[in-house]
Parts: structure tokens; sequence; C-alpha cells
């Protein structure tokens, strides 16, 4: 039997307790606004970006930097988590039928790798590509060959994009292509291979980011802690099934155990396709179609203690070979000096991109764990025989897919919410659809305070990295808004009114 309760809980209600979630609430917190999250998740906050315990052990979800070329984003970090970041040192590398390859890529490592015929076969299919451009661009696949040949992409593109997406990369939109890899061309890598990264290199590029001590997780939960210290609340285990509204106010929002919080002022970041199946009364019926025509990824992350030391040090390793099912494999051992336990065990993430419905995805845990091991041991990253033991952490809806489609189904939930809305305010990778880095969730969410607090209509929608971390960022109203991330957000009200009155002037 649910309990039915109704209670002004908070004037501010937050869903979702990840990166943006938790950015609107602690910024809210920071002015002194009664707060209340809620949190699907019955343990952890932190989304993505958490950290969770297994056997005692601390796993993030996967590979987190914490890396932005916005100023304000990353004193927000530091504000967040004071004096528990360390520098790490950037190694990756791609594996690929059997090789290493470093990423960035070093010239001569990479043709001895790929030997002479196949090398000639880049050089040449890169030139043809040049030489002749495909002026019609619709796909990821498209895009890649266009810009570095088919050779290229078949090596270094093709397998790897279709084990995360589960589909061709003829029907993956160019869209995802311009945000992952924008900026980089064959020049570009083989100039930096040759010379040396330049200071204006690509993003994906970076050789530098911060991390916290005890993993990503800890910067979320510290700012779970500030906002309870500053009076707000954090419900876990509620998840969103219902939002009451009555025309362009949202009223409150019913848990999946019968609870319901009102408030004044409601800031999501559940999935699109879950938020036009909750409101109540429904969008008019096109605009449900689309929210439910917007399509999330799911994938599950094997969790692995090994017994074994020094196993290998990258942070994490591509595994573009198409003769095992793991598509990335994080070594959390290599991410700083800090240990929960001495040595060993070796903390393993390996990443496996299924749909829910998928065979995989409903495999018993044991059995899984056993491929997972039987794949490191084939890439050659443990001996035979080692000993492996872990979980299975499943991820459902962690990244939006960019069908041909997805482009047109977005725009019309945003034209509705938008139109619709005067208390409202999506934001985050999940909330917008929109396939960004955590800066970018956080920046969303900061703009969605500022527009609720009167200090601006930004377009949240268009923050993603399109924007080269949003140092400039379009406005709704058209004009270009320098600068707009929330400024010195320990001292909010004060920045914020001296960038108004400038942005004014």
């Amino acid at each position: 039997m649910t309990r039915m309760t109704r209670a002004k809980d908070g004037a501010h209600v937050v869903i979702g307790a990840g990166p943006a979630g938790l950015t609107a609430a602690w910024q809210l917190a920071l002015r002194g606004e009664s707060v209340l999250i809620l949190e699907s998740d019955p343990d952890y906050v932190g989304g993505l970006a958490r950290t969770v315990r297994v056997q005692g052990h601390g796993f993030d979800i996967g590979p987190h930097r914490f890396y932005t070329k916005n100023q304000e984003i990353l004193e927000m970090w530091h504000a967040m988590l004071p004096d528990d970041f360390v520098e790490v040192d950037r190694l990756t590398r791609i594996y690929y039928e059997g090789k290493f390859y470093e990423y960035p890529i070093r010239m001569g490592e990479t043709l001895r790798n790929l030997g002479l015929k196949r090398s000639l076969r880049v050089g040449a299919s890169y030139a043809r590509a040049r030489l002749l451009p495909n002026r019609s661009i619709e796909s990821f696949e498209d895009w890649v060959v266009s810009r570095f040949g088919s050779e290229l992409y078949r090596t270094f593109f093709k397998t790897y994009t279709e084990k995360v997406w589960g589909v061709p990369c003829s029907e993956i939109d160019k869209d995802w292509a311009a945000q992952r890899i924008r900026g980089l061309s064959l020049m570009t890598a083989v100039r930096n291979a040759v010379l040396g990264p330049s200071r204006n290199g690509v993003k994906s590029l970076v050789e530098r980011f911060l991390h916290p001590r005890h993993g990503a997780g800890q910067v979320w939960e510290s700012v779970r802690d500030q906002v309870l210290a500053a009076g707000g609340r954090c419900e876990l285990d509620a998840e969103v099934v219902k939002l009451e509204r009555d025309g362009g106010r949202v009223l409150a929002a019913t848990t999946q155990d019968g609870r319901t919080f009102e408030g004044t002022e409601f800031y999501s970041t559940m999935t699109l396709r879950q938020l036009v199946t909750a409101l109540d009364p429904a969008p008019p019926a096109h605009v449900v179609d689309a929210g439910r025509s917007l399509r999330q990824r799911d994938f599950l992350v094997v969790a692995a203690l090994v017994d074994h030391d020094d196993l290998f040090p990258d942070q994490w390793i591509y595994v573009h070979d198409p003769d095992v099912r793991v598509a990335r494999i994080t070594n959390f051992e290599n991410w700083n000096q800090h240990r929960d336990t001495p040595p060993p065990p070796t903390r393993l993430a390996l990443e496996y991109f299924f749909d829910r419905g998928d065979e995989f995805w409903q495999l018993p845990d044991d059995q899984i764990l056993a491929i997972a091991q039987e794949e490191l041991v084939q890439i050659g990253l443990i001996p035979a025989g080692t000993r492996v033991v872990g979980e299975v952490i499943r991820v459902p809806d962690a990244y939006p897919v960019y069908d041909h489609d997805y482009a047109s189904h977005r725009d019309t939930v945003k034209t509705w919410l938008n139109e619709t809305f005067e208390n409202f305010y999506p934001a985050g990778r999940r909330g917008l659809h929109n396939y960004n880095s955590q800066d970018h969730a956080m920046m969303s969410a900061a703009m969605s305070v500022c527009n609720q607090q009167g200090h601006g209509r930004f377009d949240v929608w268009a923050v993603n990295t399109d924007q080269e971390y949003a140092e400039e960022l379009r406005t709704d109203d058209g004009e270009i808004e320098e600068r707009l991330t929330p400024r010195r957000m320990t001292e909010p009200q004060t920045a914020l009114d001296d960038t108004n009155r400038s942005r004014r002037a």
C-alpha cells in the first residue's frame, strides 16, 4: 500500500541529483532558497558521475575528467570540493586488432602498427576524401569519411562507435560527430604527433586534467552535504513519476511510492521521454509522440577487482576491436596515488553498451563477470588464471541517441516547453537530450537558476560542445552573451548583478 502525503517541502524542487541537478540545488542553497532534491537512486548521488562502493572499494561509472575551458566552472569545482583535487597526466590508448595505439597518436608507432600497405591506404583514402569531398553530409559515417578518409574511418571510428550506439554509423546523425570530435583533423593529429600539441589543440586531446582524490562522486557528495548544511533536503529512492500542472505552472511532483511534493519552482534532469509521460495533464499528442521518439542508450559497467597489481599504465583504453564486446576499460589505480586499500586488488571498470531488452543485458551477473574476465585475458591485459571478482552495475538512459530524427523531435518538445511553462527549467544531458560533458551540464543548470532568478534569458538548449565550452552563448532572443556563465559562485548575487549590469550597458 502506497503512502499518500502532500507537503510543501521545498519552494525549489530539483528532480535528479546528477551534476546538473546538484549544481542547481547548490546555487539555490547559496542564495538562501528552500531546496528539495528528488533522486531516483536509492544509495548514491552524482548520476553518471557517482562513485559506488563494491566490496569496500570505490568505482566511478567509467572515466570522468574534470576539465573545462571555462574559468567559472573551474572555480565552481574548487568551491564544491576545496583542496581535494589532484592533477592527472593523461595516458589513454586505442586497442585494435591486437595492438595498442597511443591517443593522441604517435606517428611512428601508428605506422609500425598499421604496416606499410595499410598506412599507404590510409594516406590514399585521405587524399581522395579531400580532393573529392562528399557534399552531402548527413550521418556520422559521412562526416568522418569526409575528413579522414574511408580507411581511417574503418580503422579507428566505425567499430567503437557502433559498439556504443548499437546501430550502423550511417544511422547516427552527423551532429554527434560534430560535437564529440569537432575540430580534429588528420593533419592536426599528424602535426601534434610530430611537433607536439599546440596551445590551441583540440579539447579531446587534453593531456592533463583534474580528478577528485576519492573519485568523481566525491565532488557531488560534497555538494549534497553543502546543500543539506544550508537547510535543503535530499530524498533518495524518489523517482518522479508524475508532475501535476495547472496550465503553465508545475504544482507538484509525485514519486513512485506515492509521496507528493509541492513547490513553486521545478528543475528537471529527467529524460524528455520520461517528462512527457509524467506531466498531468498530458502535453498535446504531437509533443508526447516527439518525446517518446527520443531514445536513450543504456550500458552496464563490470566493476572488477583483479588480484594483480600494475596491470597497464593507462587511465582508460578504447577497445575498437570487433572480436570483443567491451568498449572501454578504465584502470582506477592510474588516476592518482591515493588508494583506499593497499594493492592488490586493481580496480577496473569495463563498459558494455546494450539496450535493456538485449540478451546480454539480461544475463546473470556471474556470466557477465566471466565474459569480462575472458576478454581481459584475450586483449592481454591480465594473465590467464588471474582471479577476478566484482559486480555488474546497470545504467539505463545513459546517453541521448542522435538518430536522424532526434533534432526535430527535440525541437518539438523544446518549443512546447518554452512556450508553455513559467516555473519549469530543464537542464543537463538527459533533461535537454544533449550529448554534452559534465561542465556543460553544470552550465545549463547554472543558467536555469539565472533564468529563474531574473538575471537573464538564456537558451540552455544551446549549451553543448559546439560552443567551445560556452565562452560565447546565444540567448533565446538572438543576442550574443559573452562569458555568460555565473561568476564567483561563492558570492552569487553580487557577481550576477555585476554581470547583468555590464550586459545591459
